[in-house]
């Protein structure tokens, strides 16, 4: 009687189910806890909730904590009912959910430790397979999407895109940047992979979105001039993917002046790459007499570097009156500069002006949403990569989507044994 009684206390079990008997297998190292229901009457279908009558029993185990070091099991024969609406249904039972064959306490323990390791190390840790680790994941991913609270508003959002595999397949991100969590994954970079996120909320937070950071891709721009109010004036070029189309003409720069000085037999700027893309604060005392030799020889990527600098002053206007002036000024610099790699960027940053004065009179930036994929970068690495698109985006979304990851009756079933045994 006392082993029942300790295993209905801990397992937090109530009224109308009962431990009516515990098996200890020594040889297994396992314990089977066998529950029943005290009576079949006021049985309710699962999905309408209606009195129905009992229509048969099906035996079914549960993987529940191990008791010391022995793995634990529920077994009970859980009746199945027959709705006029609905059909035959098993009821639910309080410790799993439906469709489980772990307790809600055994899934909330392997949730903890699939946010500290990857599926093939929790599996082995737990003693399970991967595939039914991977199922617990895939539950938890599916409750947390299903919890959330679609009408919450964001005001700030990031779109970007992280390289799924090789041969450029991508994932379109979209991030909350303010709680700083994924709100919406879709297959490719088109302009169909952000309709989607933006078919699926509401069009009151549509009009409350009051910037969109990007990068420049046309896909995403369209998405979202289609589809969210006044969107030429919210769209915001995120300052690191412009600063990134800087410093990648410097270094094209760079090269062509370096091939032409190596024709001469003038190696001056043979390993001089990261010279060029550090700003100018971050040049030490120590470095800069060689520099500045550097920056008098190396004329046309001195200019280059010379744009790239003031182009990094521009960030910090309040008014967009004088935000236009002072771009509009570095404009005429690059287009007059004589470099084909300047005067090229500067009809793209020309084409995109409007974009980049959002960025600096909303003080808008993309940098969460960067921040974002490189923690995908390392949860893809973690895992050795993924084949399959629909695990990577759960990997996402259950890592850095923010959801409510853990089965209703966790925290319940906790309660109840923390309840009973006080």
């Amino acid at each position: 009687m006392r082993d029942k009684h300790l295993y209905q206390q801990i397992l937090g079990i109530d009224d109308p189910w009962q431990v009516f008997d515990v098996e200890l297998n020594p040889a297994e190292q396992e314990v089977r806890v066998y529950i029943q229901q005290k009576s079949a009457r006021h049985l309710a279908c699962p999905q309408c909730h209606k009195v129905c009558s009992c229509y048969d029993h099906r035996r079914k185990e549960w993987r529940h904590l191990d008791t010391c070091q022995f793995k634990t099991i529920l077994v009970a024969e859980i009746p199945r009912v027959k709705c006029s609406e609905h059909g035959v249904r098993q009821i639910s039972v309080p410790w799993a959910e439906p469709g489980s064959g772990f307790t809600a306490l055994f899934e909330g323990l392997v949730i903890d430790w699939l946010k500290e390791a990857n599926i093939k190390a929790v599996a082995e840790l737990m003693g399970l397979g991967w595939s039914a680790v991977d199922g617990i994941m895939q539950r938890a991913v599916k409750r947390g999407l299903a919890r959330r609270d679609d009408t919450v508003l964001f005001k700030h959002i990031g779109v970007d895109e992280v390289s799924f595999q090789k041969r450029h397949e991508y994932i379109t991100v979209v991030s909350d940047l303010e709680h700083n969590r994924v709100l919406y994954l879709a297959d490719d970079r088109k302009t169909t992979s952000l309709d989607g996120f933006y078919k699926s909320i509401t069009d009151k937070q549509k009009a409350a979105v009051a910037s969109v950071s990007m990068d420049m891709w046309p896909a995403f721009i369209n998405a979202t001039r289609k589809h969210v109010p006044d969107a030429d004036k919210k769209i915001a070029f995120d300052r690191f993917h412009v600063a990134k189309m800087f410093n990648d003409c410097v270094d094209q720069v760079r090269r062509a002046e370096n091939k032409t000085l190596l024709a001469d037999g003038d190696h001056c700027m043979a390993r001089s790459r990261y010279n060029w893309l550090r700003h100018l604060g971050d040049v030490s005392r120590k470095h800069w007499p060689d520099f500045k030799a550097l920056r008098a020889v190396a004329i046309k990527t001195a200019r280059a570097w010379a744009i790239k600098e003031y182009a990094s002053t521009l960030w910090n206007y309040i008014s967009r009156t004088w935000a236009e002036k002072g771009w509009k000024k570095l404009l005429g610099w690059m287009s007059r500069s004589r470099l084909t790699a300047m005067v090229k960027l500067a009809r793209t940053i020309r084409k995109h002006l409007w974009g980049i004065i959002n960025a600096i009179v909303l003080s808008a930036s993309n940098g969460k949403s960067e921040s974002m994929n490189s923690r995908i970068q390392k949860l893809k690495s973690r895992s050795n990569g993924f084949r399959n698109r629909e695990r990577f985006r759960n990997a996402i979304y259950f890592h850095l989507g923010a959801l409510d990851l853990y089965p209703e009756s966790n925290q319940a079933a906790l309660t109840r044994a923390t309840h009973t045994t006080s």
